[in-house]
């Protein structure tokens, strides 16, 4: 029989969030620093509450059963509301001392990065920042809290995710200030016989959005050199004949290039900020938020 509501104690919401998160017994111990033997007694006082086994044996690790699945969204939910509840509501970003993790592509790095972690610097000095790539994982990273905010296109986004929107980007051509073409304008053929270069994270390395718009013209161009970084990109072409099309607000911000508009019309994106329900009331994050978007708005 499902135990007394009474009786039930919330640290257990604690423990079936961490055995829902880890699906080990052991994982969950060492996130809750608690030995497997405590643990597993615990699993078997929720088993006893929910009137369920929870969890059953694999060969790696343990699955949760339906009834488990159904209660992770809930729990996660009302821990976040009863530690925004516990925690103090004022927020003082002068005096604030806290730690943020925020996920974002070399890209955002340097074009929303660089200002807004100036202007935070300024106004919350306190405030320590971990800034990581953004991984496949990052829905629930979010979830688990290992991330706060994340700057991303909404092609990454998932429906459960708060969002915001930053700012719609364009491409322009970058080459070296002494290039033969640096005067431009460049005509379509000019632009096809030059030898370009991109930046590739995943798929096809030596095509993206310019080929994708060149392809619907009956045109090619000849990429010669893919890597994964903007910014080993812009020092290649500082070296080198080579062309590229790159966002116009990483452009803008580089010296020793020449920016020149394309000679078609070439798809831009979008970029948003994304961040979980558990933070979406605690004011700290929300403050750090209201920068962002005012930094943004500044770069429009």
């Amino acid at each position: 029989m499902p135990a007394d509501i009474r009786t039930f104690d919330f640290n257990l919401l604690k423990a079936l969030d961490a055995l829902l998160d880890e699906r080990s017994v052991t994982g969950a111990a060492e996130r809750l620093s608690l030995t497997q033997p405590a643990v597993s007694g615990i699993l078997t006082r929720l088993r006893e509450h929910f009137d369920d086994p929870l969890f059953v044996r694999a060969q790696r690790g343990m699955v949760p059963t339906t009834r488990a699945l159904a209660l992770a969204g809930p729990v996660k939910q009302l821990l976040a509301e009863v530690e925004g509840m516990l925690r103090p509501q004022g927020f003082n970003p002068a005096t604030a001392e806290l730690t943020l993790t925020i996920a974002a592509t070399d890209y955002a790095l340097r074009a929303v990065m660089v200002p807004f972690l100036s202007a935070l610097r300024k106004q919350a000095p306190g405030i320590r920042v971990a800034v990581q790539p953004v991984h496949s994982s990052l829905p629930t990273q979010l979830e688990r809290g290992d991330v706060d905010l994340a700057l991303i296109t909404p092609e990454t986004s998932t429906p459960e995710l708060h969002t915001r929107f930053l700012f719609d980007e364009r491409y322009v051509c970058v080459l070296r200030a002494d290039h033969p073409h640096a005067q431009g304008p460049l005509t379509l053929d000019q632009f096809c016989a030059l030898d370009h270069a991109l930046v590739s994270y995943s798929g096809n390395p030596f095509a993206g959005a310019t080929d994708t718009a060149l392809a619907a013209m009956g045109r090619a161009r000849r990429v010669t050199l893919s890597v994964t970084s903007f910014l080993v990109l812009l020092d290649f072409l500082r070296v080198s004949d080579l062309i590229a099309v790159v966002p116009h607000k990483l452009a803008v911000l580089t010296d020793g290039l020449a920016l020149l508009e394309p000679p078609l019309e070439i798809a831009g994106f979008r970029k948003i900020a994304a961040w979980h329900q558990r933070t979406e009331r605690d004011p700290a994050r929300s403050w750090v938020r209201e920068l962002l978007f005012e930094t943004c708005r500044a770069l429009i």
